[in-house]
């Protein structure tokens, strides 16, 4: 019988745990494929998968499912030793018991029996989570959560079920358009009863950042253009500031490959990676004026304008918004007709909606006849390098390659800020590695790192994002959310005023983008994968050998060079127990004794076969993570809501700090000039305001312009050799005092993060002025 072997690396347990049952393999998808992606005939020849797969749930978890599967070759019937582990188990191995059944794709029959005692269990254990006194608001907040939670679990055991009976596509579809309607309505509810925080006012930053030029609307003398943004002096500060330090965080600390390649892209390419039908949006147009709409926002504006006109409409319009993200066109022609909408502009009737391709398109060259486009993402700059980037890193797996740079995409109607823009910046990392091994060395260091994450099988229970420690996490998409290149994806988001937005997309891109490539060019873009094997060789001890057998010698040593390493150690094993080996050369037979013959054992290298690296992409999006920093730093003096303020984080921050003198007075010169030396020393970004302004105004104009630290040059600056300043921190209008000399290290320190304000006033004297700003 032939043996098979897969080895399990359980989450927080030391040893690997084998399963060396060929029936039990098989019978779980998951680990029947990897075995047949390293053999084909694994089920006919012995086949062991050395490399060990990383199971992100606890041992008990991965032993009741095994355990399980095996008794199922012979009985299916659940006995009683396994209904009492459930009744033992914790809430959370419950809950991922179904989750490794789902991801390791085993027959969901086999636990059928389960479901009921696990509702009732994790009701009971959820029961037990809740305070014994519950402030009546919350428990409101809970029995109005609760059915929508219910509902969405509904669906997602469904869509599990419609998974593994194989059901058709259409219907697992449509499916996940009720799921998602069901949890649109949960998420709005859980939004609408979370506790109020202060109120932010938007029309109050956007004013902010328009008067000090952050950004403004380009060609605005000429009407303006949406969509298309221009920054000014301090949004230029802010994104420079923003992609140093993320250069720095991944290119300089994580040795990766940076490129910077052309925005222009041959249409091929594009064909190739199947962006070509990847970037499009449903558009209607004015059946007059032909003026375009994004169909989905003319539904979901003129729908929430309709919800106060009766109940019926209300509950009508909120189950077309709940389901309106799976929309196609023809239900959205249907919506439309339903409630005879009509352009929002002019009234007029508007056409069925038509695919529109958002990649802006051009030619190259003077005939026109080369078709090219601006790049929607720049990602395939890096992948059509592949082979180069592969050499510089010396051939070697895994490495990463990123680009920073602009991507472009033609927007229907823009509308919120930074969030869709026509041309907007792109932080992209490729990781490149080898497909059966992608561990990430460094993931140790932050794996008991929390964070708040919304895995897939929460999204299907309807139960809430939870914080939790990255080693025990595996955080992805809805499958029909993700690209259609992805093998798994999995978003950061962001909470602004707009809802929450998708700031950072991460996805597994298998080998796909590499394939596609090679599919339309002919050009392998391929790794040589070299393994290494434990070889032992018999060297034939030619002194002796010549003595004894002499003109045969030569025909003994290659004979003995041309063994296997098996042979090998069988003659080895021979000598060393019976003292002799009779060696057939074409039927000569030669006698060996141990002295004739030396064994060397060692390690090389050999070469396996040529593999298509898989590709983890990490893209950032820096205008959406540019603007939710910008809210998130918006604030408002208590006391004086017209006093608006932005509270950077001193790295990011456009200018570091102000110097503001407090007079004209020709004495304070000297002391101006060497704080600015100073600052230089440091290379530290400043702002000098030396207007006949108050001092108060001239804080509350750097304070807009979010200058964490200003200094003030006042007349006691000169009174002794040492000059000294006062700091302001603006977000706590807090000061201290202290020499020039000190003051670039200190502000250095505060920009690093290497120290904090708090600790800054507990090592300094401070500073109260005698009037109020």
């Amino acid at each position: 019988m032939t043996r098979a072997e897969v080895k399990l690396q359980y989450l927080n347990y030391p040893k690997l745990v084998s399963i060396e049952n060929k029936n039990v393999i098989k019978r779980i998808p998951f680990l029947a494929a990897l075995m047949e992606s390293q053999n084909e005939l694994w089920e006919h020849v012995d086949t062991v998968r050395h490399d060990p797969v990383e199971i992100p749930y606890t041992r008990q978890v991965g032993d009741f499912v095994l355990r399980r599967v095996f008794k199922s070759l012979t009985s299916k019937k659940v006995d009683d030793e396994e209904k009492q582990e459930v009744e033992t188990m914790e809430l959370d191995d419950l809950r991922n018991i179904f989750c490794l059944v789902d991801e390791w794709g085993v027959a969901r029959d086999l636990f059928a029996e389960f479901r009921d005692s696990l509702r009732d269990k994790i009701a009971e254990q959820e029961a037990k989570d809740v305070p014994a006194v519950i402030p009546e608001s919350q428990l409101t907040s809970q029995e109005q959560l609760a059915p929508l939670r219910a509902a969405v679990k509904e669906y997602g055991d469904l869509i599990r079920d419609l998974k593994a009976k194989g059901a058709p596509k259409v219907d697992i579809d449509m499916a996940f358009i009720e799921l998602k309607a069901r949890k649109r309505r949960l998420e709005e509810t859980e939004i609408a009863l979370a506790p109020k925080e202060a109120s932010f006012d938007r029309l109050k930053l956007e004013d902010l950042l328009k008067r000090r030029f952050f950004y403004d609307q380009s060609f605005a003398i000429y009407g303006g253009v949406t969509g298309l943004y221009d920054f000014g002096p301090m949004g230029c500060s802010l994104k420079a500031n923003m992609l140093q330090e993320w250069k720095k965080h991944f290119i300089q600390e994580e040795g990766m490959l940076e490129v910077d390649c052309t925005s222009l892209t041959p249409e091929p390419v594009l064909k190739a990676s199947g962006d070509m039908g990847r970037f499009a949006d449903w558009m209607v147009k004015d059946v007059k004026n032909g003026k375009c709409f994004r169909a989905d926002l003319v539904i979901k504006n003129i729908i929430e304008k309709l919800m106060n006109v009766s109940a019926e409409v209300k509950k009508d319009g909120e189950d077309v918004l709940a389901r309106l993200e799976g929309f196609d066109d023809k239900n959205m022609h249907a919506v439309i007709t339903r409630f005879q909408f009509k352009s929002p502009i002019t009234g007029n009737d508007l056409t069925k909606p038509i695919a529109f391709n958002l990649i802006f398109q051009t030619q190259i060259g003077p005939t026109g006849d080369f078709k090219a486009f601006l790049r929607p993402e720049t990602a395939q700059g890096i992948y059509v390098n592949f082979k180069r980037l592969l050499e510089l890193n010396q051939g070697k797996l895994p490495f990463a390659a990123a680009q920073i740079g602009l991507g472009f995409r033609n927007e229907i109607s823009p509308r919120q800020g930074l969030i869709p823009v026509r041309d907007f910046t792109m932080c992209e990392i490729e990781h490149f590695v080898d497909p059966e091994d992608k561990r990430f060395p460094k993931f140790a260091k932050i794996a008991d790192q929390k964070l708040v994450l919304f895995s897939a099988c929460n999204q299907l229970d309807g139960a809430p994002a939870r914080e939790v420690a990255i080693g025990e996490a595996v955080v992805n998409h809805l499958s029909n959310e993700m690209a259609h290149y992805a093998q798994d994806c999995w978003d950061a988001e962001i909470l602004t005023s707009y809802g929450w937005i998708e700031c950072v997309g991460n996805a597994d891109r298998a080998c796909y983008d590499l394939q596609q490539h090679f599919k339309a060019t002919n050009v392998k873009l391929e790794k040589r994968k070299m393994v290494d094997v434990d070889v032992v060789e018999a060297q034939a001890n030619m002194a002796l050998l010549g003595k004894s057998f002499k003109k045969d010698s030569t025909k003994i040593q290659t004979a003995l060079q041309q063994l296997t390493s098996e042979k090998v150690l069988a003659v080895e094993w021979t000598l060393l127990s019976k003292k002799l080996y009779n060696l057939d050369i074409n039927g000569e037979i030669y006698p060996l004794t141990p002295d004739l013959v030396d064994f060397k054992s060692y390690t090389k290298k050999i070469y396996k076969n040529d593999i298509t690296p898989s590709v983890i992409e990490s893209a950032y999006g820096i205008g959406r993570i540019m603007y939710a920093l910008l809210e998130h730093s918006f604030r408002q003096r208590e006391g004086d809501e017209q006093r608006t303020f932005l509270a950077f984080k001193p790295l990011v921050a456009p200018i570091k700090c102000s110097i503001l003198p407090i007079s004209a007075n020709e004495k304070l010169v000297p002391v101006i000039e060497a704080v600015k030396e100073e600052l230089a020393r440091y290379e530290l970004s400043y702002k000098a305001d030396d207007s006949s302004s108050t001092i108060g105004r001239r804080y509350a104009r750097t304070d807009e312009i979010g200058i964490p630290f200003g200094i003030t040059v006042d007349f006691d600056s000169d009174k002794t050799t040492a000059h000294t300043v006062t700091i302001r921190h603006a977000e706590t209008m807090s000061q201290i005092r202290l020499p020039v000399s000190e003051l670039g290290r200190l502000i250095s320190d505060l920009v690093a993060g290497r120290q904090q304000w708090s600790d800054v006033e507990a090592n300094y004297p401070q500073f109260h002025e005698s009037s109020s700003e």
